[in-house]
């Protein structure tokens, strides 16, 4: 399964030359992964209530050619693995077809006390769909 997220390039998304400062790419990343999330029926703000939240355990990202003031971009988020308690996803960054970030997130969930948990069954169950 693939989503996709638009993203426009704003003036507070890049340095003074006009190029996306580097960090906004993982901001974007976020955004797709939030609005899949929550497009897959999982309710952040309930699952934080019941002391379950998600968290990135870690992430390889390459930064491949840079994205500029003004630019209309999408991201591709595609599901790559999953265990119980762990969501492995590959994200690219792309403008008109051209991939100019892409990254291997892997997410897991937290409970209150910090403890690895069980992803939402939402998740588990929509994500390989």
């Amino acid at each position: 399964m693939r989503h996709r997220f638009e993203v426009t390039v704003y003036y507070e998304d890049t340095d003074m030359g006009g190029i996306v400062y580097y960090a906004n790419y993982l901001k974007f990343i976020e955004r797709a992964r939030s609005t899949w999330v929550a497009q897959l029926g999982v309710d952040q703000l309930a699952l934080q209530a019941r002391g379950v939240v998600f968290a990135v355990r870690s992430i390889q990202a390459d930064y491949l050619a840079p994205a500029r003031l003004g630019d209309q971009l999408e991201v591709v988020s595609q599901h790559k693995s999953s265990t119980p308690a762990r969501w492995v996803l590959h994200q690219e960054v792309q403008r008109a077809g051209q991939v100019l970030f892409t990254a291997q997130v892997t997410i897991v969930a937290l409970s209150a006390a910090g403890k690895p948990t069980r992803l939402p069954a939402e998740l588990r169950r929509n994500s390989n769909s």
